[in-house]
């Protein structure tokens, strides 16, 4: 397990317990997320927690106002968020990456209710084409809004430039491309931050989406592991060429060093941030988690927490 200090772990309980408190709850998991559970953290990063929680009375889900489904409180360093366990199994049931990322999180803060059983009965059944449409849909969605120069209309519809003259611009849109007057109104020209974090950010989900679709496609469909420099070592040698591996793991050593807010353009490309849009669902998808299996996990939360 990562060793977590002291003063953090303290100071996360308190901020967990005036929750509960506030909003009626009590927590039966939480963890780190993000970078401090992918091993990208610097020694400045802030502290992203993710937890699962219920309502101290039960009662409440009969209620016409019920709880919460999701609880976000930003304290400072440190940011949270709740997901009712309803909630999260719902989410897990459809395959989501950030449900499925927290039971896998190495650092677990609280833990009323182990969710390592739960984590690997996922690992099995998840379905690979929800997981490759959310990251790529990470991947593509950064891209365009953080690293593509690009245009935004004032629906706050993002259209990346791919050329420029001096009267127009020629834009990537949904269909294809289409040309937008220099004059238009409708339109203004933003700037982007190309940052270490924000490529590694579209780096990665691109990496996990298409690693899933290439083992997929060998039968396999062989689920990333959640620490970024283990993939690199153990698993993307098997789809990705060593310049790739290795400018991924150039850009972790970067962040790891706290250079994430240092501008450096474009080191992804726009090609590798757009995993396919298609793929063969005969091949790359499956039923997912079970009903009845995902019930019996809200009921031992439940008796963990009660």
């Amino acid at each position: 397990m990562t060793v977590v200090p002291n003063h953090v772990r303290e100071t996360v309980d308190d901020h967990l317990t005036e929750l509960e408190r506030e909003h009626d709850v009590v927590v039966a998991l939480a963890v780190a997320r993000g970078s401090r559970a992918w091993g990208a953290a610097s020694p400045g990063s802030d502290y992203d927690v993710g937890f699962v929680y219920a309502p101290t009375d039960l009662r409440r889900y009969a209620h016409l106002e019920r709880p919460p489904g999701t609880i976000v409180e930003d304290r400072g360093e440190f940011e949270y968020q709740g997901w009712d366990v309803r909630t999260f199994a719902g989410l897990l049931a459809d395959s989501n990456d950030g449900a499925i990322d927290l039971l896998r999180s190495p650092i677990r803060y609280r833990t009323a209710y182990d969710p390592t059983p739960l984590a690997e009965y996922v690992e099995r059944t998840y379905n690979p084409i929800d997981l490759y449409h959310a990251w790529r849909g990470i991947a593509t969605s950064n891209y365009r809004k953080y690293i593509s120069h690009h245009l935004v209309r004032n629906d706050d519809e993002i259209f990346p430039i791919l050329e420029t003259d001096v009267d127009s611009y020629v834009i990537e849109t949904d269909d294809g491309t289409a040309t937008v007057a220099g004059d238009d109104e409708r339109f203004a020209e933003t700037q982007t931050k190309p940052t270490v974090k924000r490529n590694l950010t579209i780096l990665r989900a691109a990496m996990s989406a298409r690693y899933l679709k290439a083992t997929g496609d060998r039968g396999e469909h062989d689920l990333p592991v959640l620490a970024f420099d283990r993939f690199l070592r153990e698993q993307a040698p098997t789809v990705f060429d060593a310049e790739r591996i290795e400018a991924a793991r150039a850009l972790l050593e970067r962040k790891q060093a706290g250079e994430g807010a240092v501008e450096i353009g474009d080191t992804v490309g726009r090609e590798f941030a757009q995993p396919p849009r298609e793929i063969d669902p005969a091949i790359h998808a499956r039923d997912g988690p079970r009903t009845t299996q995902i019930n019996e996990f809200i009921d031992e939360v439940l008796a963990a927490v009660q």
